[in-house]
């Protein structure tokens, strides 16, 4: 069965998009996309999302180098959510880690883990 995509964004225009290592299937980061953002990831091959912080488009890595190349796009059942398997070139994270998440809820304390 084939179905049209037809993206469910939400009341301000976006998708949640979790970025995935397409290797080892470590989740890598969470962001979203408004419908330019979709557009330039699926045009160029590499991910961009859209920026609630600074109210723009911006390309995963555009400063650190550390892009996001795109192998697959999943879409959920409900088509609100993206599934982006890449092949990360550095860490994933602002921080430098390769996950942006690093840390462990124990109670009230993060702790960190390897991921």
């Amino acid at each position: 069965m084939h179905a049209q995509f037809k993206p469910k964004y939400d009341q301000q225009g976006l998708l949640t998009a979790v970025a995935i290592d397409a290797a080892s299937k470590a989740v890598l980061m969470v962001a979203f996309m408004d419908a330019e953002a979709l557009a330039a990831t699926r045009a160029t091959g590499f991910a961009h999302f859209y920026s609630r912080s600074r109210g723009r488009l911006w390309k995963k890595g555009e400063s650190s180098g550390n892009v996001l190349r795109i192998q697959r796009i999943l879409v959920d059942c409900d088509q609100d959510t993206l599934l982006l398997e890449c092949v990360p070139a550095g860490p994933a994270c602002h921080t430098g880690a390769q996950s942006c998440f690093f840390s462990e809820l124990d109670g009230e304390v993060l702790r960190p883990v390897t991921t």
